[in-house]
């Protein structure tokens, strides 16, 4: 039946993420979502630290590509400075935003991990076709309405311990 809703890895933040951690298990890239696992939903372009996350995920060999449910024009604005790959409404968990970051970054299943913040889109996602996938901690608990109510299911089905 697969892994449903249960993460490979939860981690407090993808900033502390180890590149070589990843490589170890053979991960060549990454998908990443944008709001509230690498930015909040306030923010419109990367900080600093997202930048310099790009760069040392790509400086060691990582590909990286952004698969958003987000808004074209989100994405877009968001990307600019980055120049990745970026898929936008890709109504996650839906297969069809992973495979075409895949395809464009020439990765398979095996090699690739997606990273983000809500179980029943990145989590259930990913695990659907075989990535690993990696849970982070939302950066911001002041979310719309809706993601409200999924982080309530989210408590229920998933014990959570960060590393």
């Amino acid at each position: 039946m697969g892994k449903g809703l249960q993460p490979d890895l939860f981690v407090k933040s993808i900033f502390s993420l180890d590149v070589n951690w990843l490589k170890s298990r053979g991960i060549k890239g990454v998908l990443l979502d944008i709001d509230n696992t690498l930015i909040t939903h306030k923010q419109k372009i990367p900080d600093e630290k997202v930048i310099e996350l790009i760069k040392y995920f790509q400086e060691n060999g990582i590909k990286v590509a952004i698969v958003s449910n987000a808004t074209k024009r989100r994405v877009e604005v968001f990307n600019e400075k980055l120049g990745l790959f970026a898929t936008y409404r890709s109504f996650k968990p839906s297969k069809r935003g992973f495979y075409r970051a895949m395809s464009k970054l020439e990765l398979i299943p095996a090699e690739t991990a997606v990273i983000g913040d809500q179980l029943f889109t990145d989590i259930r996602g990913g695990n659907r076709i075989g990535l690993m996938t990696i849970l982070v901690e939302p950066l911001d608990v002041n979310e719309p309405i809706t993601v409200r109510l999924k982080r309530f299911l989210e408590k229920i089905i998933v014990k959570k311990d960060p590393i």
